[in-house]
């Protein structure tokens, strides 16, 4: 044990050393230093699939319209003004014009009709957004600043996927000779330009001076911050280090970090953390079970593995009752959530008796549970994957309760590449992951429609329900919530009831530090922290 700690302690020396030399040349005020957690698998937006790229992405490409961080409306972006169809199948976007792609090529509606083209290219791998655009029947170029979208299809989201969508250059993305560049150069039409990427560093963005937003009233307070540089670090031990060493400006923080590792002289002195509350929507890690594997693939099993999390626990030792315990695969805030599905309780001997009758015993008196599947005898042993050192406290505990019960499991930390490589391929047993909370009104498709099993779309585990796929395929055709809520609590109800993952927990706050280098006017937006609108000072 005191070797292991060791070995941290002299990885989290070596990596701040390494990290505060490299930025000791970048130190001026123009330069604020953010974190997003771990380095893109692929910087190009034609093929991206994790939560750490869009970070990138997000100051560079820009969609048609944005939304506003306090009423959640549209307000203009590419395009200044739009119209809806009486019944609501086509709209109209009159684009900005005189806006300029980083190489100097005008932005025109061309590059709009392109954006929507290429996601069903086979070639371009762009793949996961399809089910969000299925419905859209054509996209029309009506002049050099006139695009129309009509959709023959119910969806509920039909205008705001078309008004969100990213926009890409046609002349760059669209020509099979730059294939060799997609992912070392970005070029958009964003508040910054991308300068600089260090691999397995950091990657550095230019404010750009010729921002069309910049020219906008209503966007005169954004992206202001002449520099900002991106760094790639996961354990949270090392970003609060860098944190209180003045390497990084702002990071995430989790309730146990907030409670106990935010205190002395420094925190007081140079850093200011928050603890606040919006309207954001939540994400949950979890473990998912492969439905493919010969022992997860029994519902009983997977109900028994999650009845030995013992999040109570977890709850006490890494949460300190700024969590609650997930319920199912939308955050219990939301409107969409079953209040009528309760999390599953911890229950050594309840999961005892649901593997007793799922056919487990102790045939070998070796201390783990057995049975015999296809002609085999096969110990009751899973392996989860886990991308993150920060999270494997929990599956510590989980490991060390599961054994009593005579389950073994087994916790493999692997590299962040690796582990999608192996996601798409389908190649693992369990996984711990995490989802982020996405949009304000839920469209489960995306991960649990068996349609998104193929071409490594997001259900990478194999779930199939007909009454999901049936019941999400309706909700999708209602324009109104209060319509689509019901038919989503029997979602919610159906997928908890598969016991497809372990959801760990829901936040009740928005829990962040930043260094007193920043300015913010407020601590939060009713939709999110807005640090677009933070400062140097």
């Amino acid at each position: 044990m005191a070797a292991k700690g060791l070995s941290f302690v002299v990885f989290i020396c070596l990596a701040l050393t390494t990290m505060s030399c490299q930025d000791k040349k970048e130190k001026s005020k123009d330069f604020v230093y953010y974190n997003i957690g771990s380095e893109p698998t692929t910087l190009s937006p034609l093929s991206s699939v994790d939560g750490y790229t869009p970070q990138v992405h997000a100051y560079l490409f820009e969609s048609l319209l944005d939304k506003d961080l306090d009423s959640w409306e549209w307000k203009p972006a590419l395009a200044t003004e739009w119209t809806i169809s009486p019944d609501n199948k086509v709209y109209t976007f009159k684009l900005r014009q005189g806006v300029k792609w980083d190489d100097g090529v005008e932005f025109t509606a061309d590059d709009v009709k392109f954006s929507y083209d290429v996601i069903f290219t086979d070639d371009y791998k762009a793949v996961q957004m399809r089910s969000f655009y299925e419905a859209v029947k054509s996209v029309e170029v009506l002049d050099k600043y006139t695009v129309r979208f009509t959709v023959d299809g119910d969806y509920f989201l039909n205008f705001d996927v078309c008004a969100g969508i990213q926009v890409l250059p046609k002349h760059f993305y669209g020509d099979p000779k730059n294939k060799p560049d997609f992912n070392k150069k970005l070029i958009g039409t964003g508040p910054y330009v991308f300068t600089k990427y260090d691999k397995g560093q950091k990657i550095v963005l230019t404010k750009k001076a010729d921002w069309w937003g910049h020219k906008v009233a209503s966007e005169n307070d954004a992206y202001l911050i002449p520099k900002i540089v991106l760094k790639f670090v996961n354990e949270e031990n090392v970003q609060l280090e860098l944190l209180k060493k003045g390497d990084i400006d702002f990071m995430q923080l989790r309730p146990e970090g907030f409670m106990k590792k935010t205190v002395g002289k420094v925190w007081d002195d140079k850093i200011i953390k928050i603890k606040t509350e919006n309207k954001t929507p939540k994400g949950y890690n979890f473990i998912a079970w492969n439905f493919k594997h010969p022992i997860l693939k029994d519902r009983e099993v997977r109900k028994a593995l999650y009845m030995l999390f013992n999040r109570p626990l977890m709850e006490d030792k890494f949460e300190y009752n700024l969590s609650e315990m997930a319920t199912g695969p939308i955050y219990i805030q939301s409107d969409y959530a079953n209040k009528n599905v309760k999390s599953v309780a911890y229950d050594q001997k309840g999961a005892l008796d649901v593997l007793a009758k799922a056919g487990w015993k102790d045939s070998d008196k070796d201390g783990l549970l057995d049975k015999v599947i296809d002609g085999k005898k096969t110990p009751l042993s899973i392996t989860i994957m886990d991308p993150s050192p920060d999270m494997v406290r929990y599956l510590t505990i989980f490991k060390q309760d599961a054994i009593q019960a005579g389950v073994e499991i087994n916790i493999k930390s692997i590299e962040w590449n690796s582990f999608v490589k192996l996601l798409d391929e389908k190649k693992f047993e369990a996984v711990r992951m995490a989802w982020g909370g996405g949009g304000v009104d839920w469209d489960p498709k995306q991960i649990w429609h068996s349609s998104s099993i193929a071409n490594s779309g997001s259900n990478f585990i194999s779930f199939s329900n007909p009454e999901v796929d049936k019941l999400i395929d309706q909700a999708r055709k209602l324009y109104t919530k209060e319509e689509r809520i019901p038919l989503l609590h029997k979602v919610h109800e159906l997928i908890s009831a598969e016991y497809p993952y372990v959801f760990f927990f829901n936040n009740k706050y928005t829990l962040y530090a930043h260094t007193k280098r920043v300015w913010k006017p407020k601590d939060t937006f009713n939709y999110g922290v807005g640090q677009m609108y933070w400062k140097i000072q």
